[in-house]
């Protein structure tokens, strides 16, 4: 498996793993998969350098993973703050797929001005949690329904590790 830059070519493939969880869970709160045109200009925002990065794990041909780090909030005061995301594709969690992303994605950031990554991971996720406490992230906030998808209201804890 080889983590690197997420390109163009990759926007159907990350678009793809996404709309796995869109559809069928409330890990993310998107309640629409997103179009290519989106994922584009989203991809645009993370170049492979600076802050704000998208990365995919290739197995073979196959983008089989991919992790981000993105604006965490708008207000420059929260500029060395990102937040942190990361996606396998359906199937293929408990290979250590994740981390490889989230270990790459930190090493790249470790060069750069960030003070804190931040996640958050709806709940109940056991294996989203695990990934990010062995990533070195910790529990900092608590949210109870602050989200609502597929008709429920769902808890949310974030996270954060120095970067």
């Amino acid at each position: 498996m080889l983590v690197r830059a997420a390109t163009v070519a990759d926007v159907d493939a990350i678009n793809d793993i996404h709309a796995h969880y869109v559809r069928t869970t409330p890990i993310t709160f998107d309640v629409d998969p997103w179009t290519h045109a989106r994922r584009a200009a989203w991809l645009a925002l993370h170049p492979d350098q600076g802050r704000h990065r998208a990365l995919v794990a290739v197995d073979g041909d196959e983008v089989v993973g991919w992790v981000s780090s993105s604006r965490f909030a708008e207000k420059a005061a929260y500029e060395t703050s990102v937040e942190c995301s990361a996606f396998v594709r359906d199937g293929l969690g408990g290979r250590g797929i994740g981390r490889a992303m989230y270990d790459d994605l930190f090493s790249r950031l470790a060069t750069e001005d960030v003070h804190r990554c931040y996640a958050g991971v709806t709940l109940p996720n056991d294996a989203s949690i695990a990934l990010h406490e062995r990533s070195g992230f910790r529990e900092v906030a608590y949210f109870s329904e602050v989200g609502r998808k597929f008709d429920r209201y769902w808890d949310v804890v974030w996270l954060e590790r120095s970067a």
